[in-house]
Order: structure tokens, then C-alpha cells, then sequence
């Protein structure tokens, strides 16, 4: 089955047991937006800034930690902003589960690869700031690498010590088609 990078996080997100994500539109991140009614499990709730979505993902997750008898599936709280300041405007939700070793994933868009490190418009390095305050960053340049990269996103955030975990998308690779793999690695 063929799927654009944003098709691709969607099923990723949803093969995961993810049903609640928290964002705000915009920019580059819209592509993704764009697919999420066509996956019904998922349940976005609109914030009205980014700091907020990953405030919101912080608390759903350590919420439902609580409720919850066994750590082994732990709940991963999920948030989404767009590129530049939308992707900043996380880093004090995202600091606050590295503190508290709360398990989520917040993924961001970016410009596209043909713009990387040329100062184009919102064009930030997000990846580079929240290396400090995060488990792991991917920058996934290439649409091929994001099955495996939200498994092993999920997979980190949610073991050992649980924390956060990034992963930065270029708008073009939302929107470029591939291949999904019969058994994502």
C-alpha cells in the first residue's frame, strides 16, 4: 500500500494505540491536518497554543498513568505544533515530562528539506533545541524512515526511564508517497 509521509504518521500513531493527540494548525504541519479525518481513532483536541498541546499531552499521559494498575503499556501523550516558533512554543511542556520522566511524543513539521539551514521563513532547529530535554530527536528526511521512527519513538518514550521523545518532519515529506512496509521494522 502506497501512503505521503502524514498518511503514514496517522496509521503509525493509530497502530500504536494512540486516540488522543493535541495540536494547533498551521503552516507546514497542515498536510498532516489534512489526512486526520480519515483516521477516525484519532481524536485531536484544537488548543489555542502550542504550549498548551504539550502541556495537554504531559497531563493526559501522567493522568492516565494513574488510572492505570500495570506500567506495561505505559500511555504516551502525543502532541503536534508547526515548524519555528509553533515548534518552540513546546519546549516547556516537553522540559516538564523530561523532569518528571513522563512518557510522550510531540512531533513537529518543518520546512521543507530543499529549505533546511537556509534561514527560510519559520525555519527552526528545533531538533537541536530539545536534544538537551529529551530521551531521543529524530529529524526524518526521507518518508521510507517513518514507520520505523514512530515505533522507536514509542517504544523509547514508554521504557526505562520514560521521558520525551521528538520527531521533526519536513513538510515534504508529509506530502511525498512510499511504499509502507508489509511489517514496519
Amino acid at each position: 500500500m502506497r501512503l505521503n509521509g502524514a498518511r503514514a504518521i496517522c496509521q503509525s500513531l493509530v497502530e500504536e494505540g494512540v486516540s488522543t493527540i493535541f495540536g494547533l494548525p498551521g503552516g507546514a504541519i497542515m498536510p498532516l491536518y489534512d489526512v486526520l479525518p480519515e483516521f477516525p481513532a484519532l481524536r485531536h483536541i484544537l488548543v489555542r497554543h502550542e504550549q498548551s498541546a504539550g502541556h495537554m499531552a504531559d497531563g493526559y499521559a501522567r493522568a492516565a498513568a494513574g488510572l492505570r494498575k500495570s506500567q506495561d503499556q505505559r500511555t504516551v501523550g502525543v502532541c503536534f505544533a508547526t515548524s519555528g516558533p509553533g515548534a518552540t512554543n513546546l519546549v516547556t511542556g516537553i522540559c516538564n515530562a523530561h523532569m518528571d520522566s513522563v512518557p510522550l511524543v510531540a512531533i513537529t513539521a518543518n520546512v521543507p528539506n530543499s529549505m533546511i539551514g537556509t534561514d527560510a521563513f519559520q525555519e527552526a532547529d528545533i531538533t537541536g533545541i530539545t536534544i538537551p530535554i529529551t530521551k531521543q530527536n529524530y529529524f526524518v528526511r526521507n518518508g521510507n524512515d517513518l514507520p520505523r521512527v514512530i515505533r522507536e519513538a514509542f517504544h523509547l518514550a514508554r521504557t526505562g526511564r520514560p521521558g520525551p521523545v521528538h520527531v521533526d518532519v519536513p513538510k515534504d515529506v508529509l506530502l511525498t508517497e512510499f511504499d509502507w512496509p508489509d511489517h514496519p521494522p
